[in-house]
This record gives structure tokens, sequence and C-alpha cells, in this order.
């Protein structure tokens, strides 16, 4: 089985065959939209798109990990993180593709 990443540039390429503008400005338009989304979230801690998902900035807590090959302990700092959450919708296209 073949595992491929869906790139940037793969969505840009998908934005200029669906509507048809040139290919930079189809580039232009997934780089806005990241750059827009990332900058809302840091401001918000939580997006949500309709008909789409959940975006939101989650704590983690200070904790001890272990090294799985020398079976180590190491702690892990805090971070926060990005979690999705899909909506009912792609969760229902989800299960109907299987």
């Amino acid at each position: 089985m073949f595992k491929k990443n869906f790139t940037k540039r793969d969505l840009g390429n998908k934005v200029n065959q669906k509507i048809g503008f040139s290919k930079n400005f189809s580039y232009s338009i997934v780089d806005n939209f990241f750059e827009i989304l990332m900058s809302e979230l840091t401001k918000t801690s939580k997006i949500k798109i309709s008909s789409f998902g959940t975006f939101r900035i989650m704590s983690k807590k200070e904790r001890v990990g272990r090294n799985p090959k020398t079976k180590i302990a190491a702690n892990i700092s805090a971070r926060k993180v990005v979690k999705f959450k899909p909506s009912s919708l792609v969760k229902k296209k989800l299960i109907n593709d299987e």
C-alpha cells in the first residue's frame, strides 16, 4: 500500500482545476487560507468551520515519558497542541466511503 501525503501544492492544484484560477493565484489562495487559519487560531484558540469541524488549541501538562528503545525515562515538557474534531457531516461522509 502506497501512502502519499496531500500537500498544499496538491490543494492549490485542486483549486486550479475546480475554479479555473491560475496556478500561482490558486497557490496564493491556499497559502493565505492557512496563514489566516493559524493567525486566528493563535488569537482565539478555537475555530469552527461549519460542515467541516473545529480546531482547538489544547494545553498538555508536563509528564514523564519513556524511550521505547532504551527504556530510559525522560521529562516531556508542557506544550500546546492543536486538536481537530470533525463535524457530524464529515464523520458520516467517512463512514459511507468505507
